[in-house]
């Protein structure tokens, strides 16, 4: 597969300066105004003058330009770290463990390196606890089971929803479910389990039998994905208040994304979305350059059909796509990628608190214990060490407030192999919102002169 378009996307999206980008679609030029994520159209002259100051953005230029333009002004972000907020989500690792053998596990096989165990009820019970501790009286929590595979502690699961469900009730809270499975175990008892309690459901499938089956076999060989399948197509058939949705880890070996993607949503997922393999424990199936190169033109190809499904009306759920235009929509500017170390932590079978779910066992991302509680002074350190403008090249890149930075294991793990992608998939975002903005699709940006 080439990779015109992505070439192009990464070229066009390099960084001329930190303040701005230009963005040029059919419709004309816009400016990206990084400070608040905000997007203008821009007419020929601004356009020579904005060329011509990021030709000098060492001198200031482009932020002068900005201030007499009416653009400047004190920066919605500034380099203090958030104070660490109330905890609102939490995921449980209920069970350490898994039945497959997939080749990039960030988990090892479920482990996490250690040996297998399950969460007990108690401690999943004490994460419940704690996270309605937290919540103020009327607010909305989150509960997330992972695994390993979390259906191997299947009673766990459910009765720590029942326990969740009665403690928001006391205090007046809403609380969101969510469950993240390789699929082989799922039965139709969990589909109604999962819709009566409103879950979003995420399946992991990596394309289609044949690639699935080459990155993702049973831990003692042989293919999952028909065992996958024949058990998800129950829960896809009975979605209501549940959403099952699958997610495709994306590697050198499953470049094949628009082909994946419309054979998933032909199968009736909610939505369908892509993660690059970005860091691997032993190093396999990380994604390299070239295939990022490879990939963004998959991602590109699958974001015109879903410019296309839009135009004429009809839902297409690649949810990358819905995220980035929503994300671009609301101006979403942040100093952080995720909720990881703040709002969000992730616990571990024997109770150990992490910065993420990616961070179970990993002593870079240790935040406490359910025994002694949040470490709030490691949770300050945290948010002041993975603050955006601490990070380079980050402090520099005009995308740095949509990216936030990179995910905090990957970039730990690997470093940054992945900018010349993100940037490039913000550029066709942007350029594809500006397009379905004239459409009548969005709502227009506005007009600068």
């Amino acid at each position: 597969m080439s990779a015109t378009a992505a070439r192009h996307a990464m070229e066009a999206s390099r960084p001329r300066s930190r303040h701005a980008h230009l963005v040029r679609t059919g419709q004309g030029d816009h400016l990206f105004v990084a400070d608040g994520s905000r997007l203008y159209d821009i007419d020929p002259g601004l356009v020579a003058a904005l060329e011509h100051a990021m030709a000098r953005d060492g001198e200031g230029a482009v932020a002068d330009l900005l201030v007499r333009l009416g653009l400047g002004g004190r920066p919605m972000i500034d380099d203090v770290p958030i104070a660490p907020p109330t905890i609102h989500a939490l995921s449980l690792a209920v069970a350490q463990k898994c039945n497959l053998g997939c080749s990039y596990c960030y988990a090892e096989q479920g482990g996490f390196g250690a040996a297998p165990r399950n969460m007990t009820q108690a401690d999943a019970e004490r994460a419940v606890d704690l996270l309605v501790a937290d919540a103020p009286e009327g607010g909305r929590i989150s509960l997330a089971f992972l695994g390993g595979e979390p259906l191997a502690n299947r009673a766990v699961i459910r009765q720590t929803t029942r326990h969740a469900v009665e403690r928001a009730a006391a205090k007046g809270l809403d609380v969101g479910f969510s469950i993240t499975t390789n699929g082989t175990l799922l039965t139709e008892d969990d589909g109604a389990f999962f819709e009566a309690h409103g879950f979003a459901v995420t399946i992991s499938l990596d394309g289609d039998r044949t690639a699935h089956d080459r990155l993702r076999p049973f831990a003692g060989g042989g293919g999952s994905f028909d065992r996958i399948m024949a058990r998800t197509r129950p829960l896809i058939a009975m979605q209501r208040r549940m959403q099952v949705s699958a997610r495709v880890t994306v590697t050198p070996d499953n470049l094949a994304l628009r082909e994946t993607l419309d054979a998933f949503v032909a199968e009736g997922f909610h939505s369908v979305g892509f993660a690059p393999m970005l860091a691997s424990p032993n190093g396999r199936d990380e994604m390299q350059p070239d295939d990022l190169a490879v990939m963004l033109e998959g991602m590109i190809d699958c974001g015109r059909a879903f410019e296309a499904h839009a135009r004429a009306g009809r839902r297409y759920p690649f949810l990358n796509m819905l995220n980035l235009l929503r994300e671009i929509g609301r101006g979403t500017h942040r100093p952080y990628p995720c909720g990881a170390g703040a709002g969000y932590l992730g616990v571990s079978a024997d109770g150990a608190l992490a910065a993420c779910h990616r961070f179970v066992g990993d002593p870079a991302g240790a935040m406490g214990s359910l025994a002694d509680g949040a470490d709030a002074a490691r949770r300050a350190e945290w948010l002041a060490q993975r603050h955006v403008h601490t990070q380079a090249p980050c402090r520099d890149c005009w995308a740095r407030y949509l990216c936030g930075g990179g995910c905090h294991h990957e970039v730990i793990a690997r470093g940054r192999p992945a900018c010349d992608y993100i940037r490039g998939w913000l550029d066709y975002g942007l350029g594809a919102w500006l397009r379905l903005s004239e459409a009548g699709v969005t709502g227009a940006p506005a007009t600068l002169r």
